[in-house]
C-alpha cells in the first residue's frame, strides 16, 4: 500500500504541476490578449486623431486657396485698369482725348469756340 500511496501522490504532484503550468500560461495568454486589445485601442485613438487633424488642415488649406484666388482676381483687376489709366495716359500724350477734356471743362471749350467767331 505505501507503494500505492506513493504513486497517487506522484501522480497528484504531477497533476497539480500541469495544472499550474496551464494557469500559467492561460494568464500569460490573457495578458497578451489585453496588451493586443490596448494597442489596438490606442491604434484606432491614433487613426482618428491624425484623420481629425487631416481634415482640419485641409479646411485650412481649401480657405487659404480660396482667399488666394480672391486676392488673385484683385490684383488682376489692379493690373487691368492700370492698363486702362496708362493706355489713357498715351491717348492724352498723342492728343487722341482732347475732346474728352474739353467736355469735362466747359470754360476751356467756350475761348476756342469764340476765338473762331471772332476771326470770321
Amino acid at each position: 500500500m505505501s507503494t500505492v500511496v506513493i504513486v497517487v501522490i506522484i501522480v497528484a504532484v504531477i497533476l497539480v504541476g500541469a495544472l499550474l503550468l496551464a494557469m500559467m500560461r492561460g494568464r500569460r495568454a490573457a495578458v497578451e490578449r489585453r496588451r493586443e486589445r490596448e494597442l489596438a485601442r490606442r491604434r484606432e485613438q491614433a487613426v482618428t486623431e491624425n484623420r481629425e487633424a487631416a481634415q482640419a488642415r485641409a479646411g485650412r488649406a481649401d480657405e487659404a486657396e480660396h482667399r488666394a484666388r480672391v486676392a488673385g482676381a484683385v490684383a488682376e483687376r489692379e493690373r487691368a485698369e492700370a492698363r486702362l489709366h496708362e493706355e489713357r495716359a498715351r491717348a492724352h500724350e498723342r492728343g487722341l482725348n482732347d475732346d474728352e477734356l474739353m467736355r469735362e471743362d466747359p470754360v476751356a471749350a467756350q475761348p476756342a469756340s469764340r476765338e473762331r467767331d471772332a476771326g470770321d
